[in-house]
């Protein structure tokens, strides 16, 4: 992310850049880890490692860049497709803040039934006060609402439901809300709950970013912590690897099949009998050089496409034409 050749600065003297010819003595931005001397995860050891007998998926941490072993994150990952970005141990110790989101918003790392207790891995968060208050405000509310309800649906038409009444209530109540009351941060709203922080990697799904706070505050932390790329869209996984799709369809793509496509069926027809004819006079004639161990110069190739076009100028004027 963000990297930059080194060539033209201090570390290579005498090597001028041919991208970038104005360059500093160094490149802050770069930043070198265990990786760029082919050590990585936790156990910094090569990859592949001949001498790890274990089948395991390396997984990409997109804060620090760094390659984990799946079973060096401190939790079992989830299946491949559940999940799209893995945050490593050290980087949520570093982006703190991100436990208040991984309650809400992270992917379950997958646990075994039988050794939960013995690893201690089950931690039970028990609601606050405030948090059973509601709760009993909420189920009250409801609870009253379905009453007041009930006449009505007797004497009328049916048109909604029950749900849908109570959600457009409360979608209304929230409204009123949000107009009324200042914008508040997201994250502080999270951070007044209780949560479960871990000594381990988090998994998070595909839009997950999206959701992450905005706000004034919210983004000088982003930026004092050096991870404004979070909230960057076009910077996930899947960004990259749909740009690398698209780069790869584009490199494969024929120049002559794009022209055939643009042409109709007759002239794809005289274009690929054209091309046939050039191939293989040209081969011919280059095999003579060929056998003879003799160089071919510049003229050799002019004068072979004069030839040429004065072949196919005598073949099209020895064509008849016929109209019925």
């Amino acid at each position: 992310r963000n990297f930059r050749c080194d060539c033209g600065n201090s570390k290579f003297i005498n090597l001028q850049c041919k991208l970038l010819p104005e360059k500093s003595k160094v490149n802050s931005g770069n930043k070198y880890n265990d990786n760029f001397y082919g050590l990585y995860c936790t156990c910094k050891r090569p990859y592949p490692d001949p001498e790890d007998e274990i089948p395991d998926e390396m997984i990409q941490c997109i804060v620090c860049e760094d390659w984990f072993h799946g079973r060096h994150l401190g939790a079992v990952p989830p299946e491949s497709g559940d999940f799209h970005e893995m945050v490593c141990q050290a980087c949520m110790n570093h982006c703190h803040f991100l436990w208040a989101y991984a309650s809400q918003l992270a992917v379950p790392a997958l646990t075994k039934v039988n050794s939960l207790e013995d690893d201690g891995i089950v931690l039970k968060v028990e609601e606050s006060e405030e948090q059973k208050k509601e709760i009993k405000k909420e189920s009250g509310a409801e609870h009253q609402e379905t009453k007041e309800e009930k006449p009505t649906e007797q004497h009328s038409e049916p048109s909604t439901s029950s749900g849908s009444a109570c959600a457009e209530v409360k979608w209304h109540s929230f409204l009123s809300r949000t107009k009324s009351e200042a914008p508040v941060c997201k994250l502080k709203e999270l951070q007044s709950k209780q949560f479960l922080k871990k000594d381990t990697a988090t998994f998070w799904p595909s839009n997950w970013r999206s959701k992450l706070c905005t706000c004034e505050d919210c983004l000088k932390m982003y930026s004092e912590l050096e991870v404004q790329f979070l909230t960057d869209e076009y910077d996930t996984v899947l960004a990259y690897e749909n740009k690398g799709t698209s780069d790869q369809e584009t490199e494969r793509r024929d120049p002559l099949m794009d022209t055939l496509n643009s042409m109709n069926r007759v002239q794809q027809v005289e274009l690929i009998c054209e091309y046939n004819d050039l191939k293989t006079e040209l081969t011919d004639y280059l095999r003579r050089f060929a056998d003879e161990g003799t160089v071919v110069k510049r003229e050799d190739i002019q004068h072979f496409f004069e030839e040429f076009q004065s072949r196919k100028r005598r073949r099209t004027n020895r064509m008849q034409y016929y109209c019925s």
